[in-house]
């Protein structure tokens, strides 16, 4: 076990960028053990496009984009959901380059499921925090990851 840093310590951007990359990494080893428990045969890269489509059609670069992966990385995740027929890809009827990418019946269903899996995982990252406390943090975040975003 890690002994907590000082708040100097906790202020420098190593340490920040740490903290933030250990607490992703244990969200998604999370919820990749949640899935298994459940009996999904789910990445997480592949919970990020299924519940990206689970709120409407999208094109392989914003899944790309939500999962943090290349292009091809993702079309190559599509094509395993897709033989598993979890999901659907048509041509865009203005557009013969693009393609509509959506969860089929069978992936609806899953989704429900896994979507609780993603629920559990989020009250464990956050036990212990009250409603209040889970806001603050949700904001803090979005303002640090705003702030690195932003092109001044």
């Amino acid at each position: 076990m890690m002994t907590p840093a000082t708040p100097v310590e906790a202020c420098t951007g190593s340490a920040l960028g740490l903290l933030f990359r250990q607490v992703r990494d244990a969200m998604w080893a999370r919820m990749e053990r949640e899935l298994a428990a459940a009996g999904h045969e789910l990445t997480f890269s592949q919970y990020i496009a299924i519940k990206q489509l689970a709120n409407g059609s999208a094109s392989v670069t914003d899944l790309a984009r939500a999962a943090d992966l290349n292009p091809g990385a993702m079309t190559r995740l599509l094509d395993k959901l897709e033989a598993r027929g979890l999901l659907a890809r048509s041509a865009d009827p203005n557009d013969r380059r693009a393609l509509h990418i959506h969860l089929t019946e069978a992936g609806r269903a899953l989704w429900s499921d896994v979507d609780q899996c993603g629920r559990r995982v989020r009250e464990r990252a956050l036990r212990g925090m009250d409603e209040a406390t889970r806001a603050q943090l949700t904001r803090l975040l979005e303002q640090a990851r705003d702030n690195l975003l932003a092109t001044d």
